[in-house]
């Protein structure tokens, strides 16, 4: 069998590649032990039918505004035409000004605004930003996108915005995201569909779930046959002025529920739940690329002593997030100069929890050679359902290809000398002063966020990388810093983290094989897996530059 692949770009040459592959491997009968997968996606029929009887009954509220909207579908075309839907096509031409590319999403959008009394309020000659404001709640919109998998939308609700809120003890502004979305990712996931019912909203959410998991309060529901999720990040705790409580935020994403009402969307042909399948790798091996098996973390650095999580899942065909080679995957938090996660340090510089000796130097070979090494579901506190403890590390930490000390002796890197690129085509979720960015990808198969950790906030401030930003494939974005809580809370690493959307909401997933497919289309070579610490052999010398005191200009690379 031939595989012919023509494009216009190496990028899309690539990727039209791999869906040959994939349909080569299918036809020929499986993969070979050491292949990576592709995700199994499920994909959703939308009942069009009930949406529009439920449009007509928001609608009706306005009898003066109901005149102006044609429910009378036309069933002689197939429910997947537009103009079956004239109503629905209305409300995008109205919508559309307010949520750029709404009329894009293949599902039902559902937002806190009323149309109806938008245009009512218009029609009086109001301002349209005074009577925006008044139809959505009291929320503010911060960033909206839709394309061809759903759409993702953030609101916030500032302090005494909303008329009859109970007053929060938290005094900043709560932001609430909602996603609807077509294809949901086929994960093992053993705490999954779980969650109390929400008794309040029984009657306009039947089958609604409250979930509290990975940092997130969810309400998880279905409607037209889609799964919508809504979620806020807070803490399972006591409520304070800076930090958010789940019990404080389950109050703002109930009145969000309740707000919610259809604001567009565009019917679509149905389609085909999406197979797993095999990732094409290079044919040609690296020279010197090596990489330890997923799910290999450091011994004893699990928590409570569990092990990592074993997934050879390409989660997408993404560039590498650093701008150059090479680059080095391993763990700040165990390795050299490392806290070994407040477990203590033993005689000589060791960890408690392990026997490997360490250095008090950031800069160390072992910190700057291969192999890699899988650092997902390390020892952390933060709730992550893949990990097999329930709780460890969110991502995989990346070093960058050189580290240059601040002076002899100090051990420590200098920041914000190398580059941080977009892996795709996407949109930024991010606020303003924040260490970390989200990059949320919607295509017609995927629908996939990236989070980008440990950044420069005052770099991303000034560079404009803020919700709703659109960026393209390779375009810089921040740089490797050493910022947590603060400037030089933790070495120069970045982490990256791989969410896809479940029935449950967003779920992160091991991003360790993902990055090592992107860093094998970077390099141009196939890396080759060292099952053992034992068999990886001495670390070559490390790749470090002169020392060099003075800071050099933000977004220096290498």
């Amino acid at each position: 069998m031939r595989l012919t692949v023509r494009g216009s770009s190496p990028l899309r040459r690539a990727r039209r590649a791999a869906a040959a592959w994939l349909l080569f491997a299918i036809m020929t009968g499986g993969a070979a032990a050491d292949d990576f997968r592709t995700p199994g996606i499920s994909i959703a029929r939308v009942e069009w039918r009930t949406v529009l009887d439920e449009l007509k009954s928001e609608i009706r509220a306005s009898p003066d505004i109901a005149a102006r909207f044609t429910f009378n579908a036309l069933r002689r075309l197939p429910p997947s035409d537009p103009r079956t839907m004239p109503a629905l096509m209305q409300l995008n031409a109205v919508t559309l000004p307010l949520f750029a590319s709404i009329n894009q999403s293949p599902v039902p959008v559902l937002l806190p605004f009323d149309a109806g009394r938008y245009l009512s309020e218009r029609s009086t000659g109001a301002p349209a930003g005074l009577s925006l404001a008044h139809d959505q709640d009291g929320f503010e919109r911060q960033m909206f996108s839709a394309g061809p998998a759903g759409y993702d939308a953030k609101f916030a609700l500032a302090p005494g915005a909303a008329e009859g809120m109970p007053r929060l003890t938290y005094k900043r502004p709560v932001e609430v995201q909602i996603t609807g979305s077509i294809l949901t990712y086929d994960i093992d996931d053993p705490s999954g569909g779980k969650g109390e019912r929400v008794s309040a909203l029984a009657a306009q959410f039947p089958d609604l779930r409250r979930i509290v998991r990975e940092g997130y309060v969810r309400y998880a529901f279905t409607r037209f046959g889609v799964p919508y999720v809504v979620s806020i990040h807070c803490l399972d705790s006591t409520p304070r002025a800076n930090r958010l409580a789940c019990r404080e935020a389950s109050v703002v994403a109930e009145r969000f529920l309740k707000a919610l009402r259809i604001a567009g969307g565009r019917p679509s042909q149905s389609r085909m739940n999406i197979a797993p399948g095999v990732m094409p790798r290079p044919a040609t091996s690296s020279s010197d690329f090596t990489y330890r098996p997923p799910g290999d973390i450091i011994a004893n650095s699990g928590y409570r002593g569990q092990d990592g999580r074993a997934d050879t899942t390409v989660y997408a065909q993404i560039r590498f997030p650093l701008k150059s080679a090479p680059a080095y995957a391993n763990s700040p938090s165990f390795l050299n100069r490392s806290n070994c996660f407040h477990r203590g340090k033993g005689d000589r510089y060791r960890c408690k929890s392990s026997n490997k000796p360490r250095a008090f130097d950031e800069s160390a070979a072992e910190n700057y050679s291969y192999p890699w090494q899988d650092n997902f579901c390390e020892a952390r506190d933060f709730d992550v359902g893949q990990c097999p403890a329930g709780f460890g590390h969110q991502g995989q930490d990346l070093r960058p290809a050189t580290c240059t000390l601040r002076n002899e002796g100090a051990g420590r890197c200098i920041p914000n000398r190398h580059a941080v690129v977009a892996v795709r085509d996407g949109v930024i979720i991010r606020s303003p002063r924040q260490q970390g960015l989200t990059l949320l990808v919607n295509t017609r198969n995927e629908h996939v966020r990236f989070r980008y950790m440990h950044m420069n906030p005052a770099q991303l401030d000034k560079s404009g990388m803020l919700d709703d930003r659109r960026v393209s494939e390779g375009e810089k974005i921040g740089v490797v810093s050493n910022d947590m809580d603060h400037p030089g809370d933790t070495t120069a690493h970045l982490r990256f983290d791989v969410q896809v959307f479940t029935r449950d909401g967003w779920l992160l997933v091991n991003p360790y094989v993902t990055l090592i497919s992107a860093y094998e289309r970077l390099i141009g070579g196939r890396g080759r897996e060292i099952a053992t610490e034992a068999k990886a052999g001495p670390p070559p010398a490390k790749p470090r530059d002169p020392v060099h005191p003075e800071k050099p200009a933000e977004g220096e690379d290498d």
